[in-house]
């Protein structure tokens, strides 16, 4: 098969793999261009179906696991309201298990107790245990373990 052809199956495989992101495609995408270069070497059919064979085994048994896992791992860096849980906050409006206000990151949030029968006055350093919504769930710093 001539080289060109090779090159348009990796084009192919390419745009399969864009609109698909299981990483199979694309990986089939690099075995055809492993194997384009075989053919423009001047290697046969045979040869370049060996190629296309071991490049797409040796991807899909070496490379997809390892970029799976990869792409498993949560974020190192928390975005938006997630960042906020596990900060400080001071109590600026006293905090009970259904209203209060807290001074987090420089911001007043709405706020209430973790433990519904908490009460925490104005000036008690908290800690941020979840945001729901625009409420950061909060524990007093003091009773902490």
């Amino acid at each position: 098969m001539p080289w060109f052809a090779w090159l348009l199956a990796a084009a192919a495989l390419g745009t399969a793999e864009f609109f698909t992101l299981t990483l199979v495609f694309g990986l089939l995408a690099g075995a055809a261009l492993v194997t384009a270069v075989v053919a423009g070497v001047g290697i046969g059919l045979l040869g370049q179906l060996v190629a296309l064979g071991l490049a797409s085994a040796a991807g899909l048994a070496l490379v997809r696991p390892v970029a799976l896992r990869y792409m498993d791992r949560t974020p190192l860096t928390r975005e938006g309201s997630d960042a906020l849980i596990g900060k400080r906050a001071e109590v600026v409006q006293e905090v009970t298990a259904t209203h209060g206000l807290i001074k987090l990151s420089g911001e007043e949030w709405t706020a209430r107790a973790l433990d519904e029968s908490h009460v925490i006055p104005v000036g008690t350093l908290v800690d941020v245990m979840e945001i729901e919504g625009a409420t950061a769930v909060v524990y007093p710093r003091e009773l902490l373990p």
